[in-house]
C-alpha cells in the first residue's frame, strides 16, 4: 500500500471532486481497477522501471567511453583529464543531466546509502585511500568491478573490487537518484 500512496493520494483528490461520497483508501485498489487504472499504473511503473535501468545501462557505456583518458589532479574532462570525482561527475552529468557535487566526500553525502549486496551497475563505490573516509569514487559496473581514475600516471580503468588493495579499502556504496523521464511519461498520455 505505500507504494501507491502518492498515486492514491492524487487519485482521491480528483475523485472527491467527482463522486458525492469520499473514498476510503480499503476501497482504493478496488477503484481504480474498475476505473482500469491498476493496469494503466502498472504499466507506468514498469516504464519507470525500465528507464531506470536503460539510463544505468547507458551510463556505464558512457564511462567506458573514457577508458584511457589520463589522470589528473583536479581535471574534469576528457580533454584535461580526470581526478576521480571528476570523472564520475563528468559522466553523470553527460549521461543523465544529473550534476553531482565536485568532491569525493561531498558526493557521497548527497547519495543514498545501499548495502554492498545491493550495488547494481550505476552505483557508486567509496573507498578510503588517503587514510580518510569517502577519498575515491568509481562507478560500479557490475560482476564485482568498477570503473574509476585511479591516481597520477595512471588512466581511467575498469578494477575489480575484490582484490585485496580494494577490499580493505571499500567505505561504502551509494545510489545517485536520477530523475524519472517526465517526457516519456507525458508521451504515452499516463
Amino acid at each position: 500500500m505505500k507504494r501507491w500512496l502518492p498515486v492514491l493520494i492524487l487519485v482521491c483528490s480528483a475523485v472527491s471532486h467527482a463522486s458525492p461520497a469520499p473514498v476510503a483508501f480499503d476501497d482504493m485498489d478496488t477503484l481504480l481497477a474498475e476505473k482500469g487504472m491498476m493496469s494503466r499504473l502498472g504499466n507506468q511503473i514498469q516504464q519507470a522501471r525500465e528507464s531506470v535501468g536503460e539510463r544505468a545501462s547507458s551510463l556505464v557505456v558512457n564511462a567506458m567511453g573514457f577508458l584511457g583518458v589520463p589522470y589528473k589532479y583536479g581535471g574534469n574532462s576528457a580533454e584535461t583529464g580526470f581526478d576521480c570525482s571528476g570523472f564520475v561527475r563528468a559522466v553523470f552529468e553527460q549521461s543523465v543531466g544529473k550534476v553531482l557535487p565536485r568532491r569525493a566526500d561531498q558526493q557521497a553525502a548527497s547519495t543514498q546509502e545501499i548495502d554492498r549486496s545491493e550495488l547494481k551497475p550505476g552505483d557508486l563505490v567509496f573507498f578510503n585511500t588517503m587514510k580518510r573516509a569517502f577519498s575515491h569514487v568509481g562507478i560500479y559496473v557490475g560482476d564485482g568491478k568498477f570503473i574509476h581514475s585511479p591516481r597520477a600516471g595512471s588512466h581511467v580503468r575498469v578494477e575489480d573490487m575484490r582484490i585485496a588493495y580494494w577490499q580493505t579499502r571499500f567505505n561504502g556504496a551509494r545510489r545517485v537518484a536520477l530523475p524519472m523521464n517526465v517526457d516519456s511519461v507525458q508521451a504515452t498520455g499516463r
